[in-house]
């Protein structure tokens, strides 16, 4: 019944349901585990089948692949960039560095059967890249300020530069035939980052 004195009632936002959390990280979880066994795209309805949910529920809570794609990357994400300050702790710098950048690799190379979503939804703008990107070279810059601290790594290097040699290493090598070359290839960016 509308308020007889023209006024409107200011009513919080509901915080989403249990059931609808549970089926958002199943559908995460599942999009996770199938993406990654797969060298091609998954079907959106073998994700929604594989979490227990319709395919409707999957588009209520992400209305694009993209959107799915972009929730599995950005929760692993997690995982990658957290791991350096525990890695600062037990190694050397230039040790820490190396061991953040193989983590890095294999969290891409699982990407296989998301890479061609990720990469035409950063082109299209559909996803967006700054956030992933800047958290990956706020990590780097940590731990290059670490290893320049020490005398480890030059004093010049621009994480930026890091980032996209990186993601161009293994966007190139991810579980392809070129998957060979990686370690060899990041030998070589860890040379380049050494004074001399």
């Amino acid at each position: 019944m509308p308020d007889p004195v023209g006024r409107q009632r200011h009513t919080r936002p509901r915080a989403p349901r249990a059931d609808a959390l549970r089926n958002r990280r199943r559908l995460v979880d599942a999009a996770r585990h199938l993406f990654t066994a797969a060298d091609q795209p998954v079907a959106l309805e073998a994700v929604a089948r594989s979490a227990g949910v319709g395919i409707g529920t999957l588009y209520r809570h992400f209305a694009t692949r993209e959107e799915l794609v972009e929730a599995v990357y950005t929760a692993e994400l997690d995982d990658v960039t957290d791991s350096a300050d525990e890695l600062l702790e037990q190694l050397p710098p230039e040790q820490a560095l190396r061991a953040w950048i193989l983590n890095y690799a294999h969290f891409i190379s699982a990407k296989r059967g998301m890479l061609a979503t990720l990469r035409d939804g950063w082109a299209s703008g559909r996803i967006a890249t700054p956030a992933t990107r800047q958290r990956i070279t706020s990590t780097l810059a940590k731990l290059l300020t670490a290893g320049a601290s020490t005398g480890s790594f030059r004093t010049d290097i621009d994480p930026e530069d890091l980032t996209v040699m990186l993601l161009g290493i293994f966007t190139f090598t991810a579980a392809g035939p070129e998957e060979h070359r990686r370690d060899r290839l990041v030998d070589l960016a860890m040379d380049a980052l050494r004074p001399r």
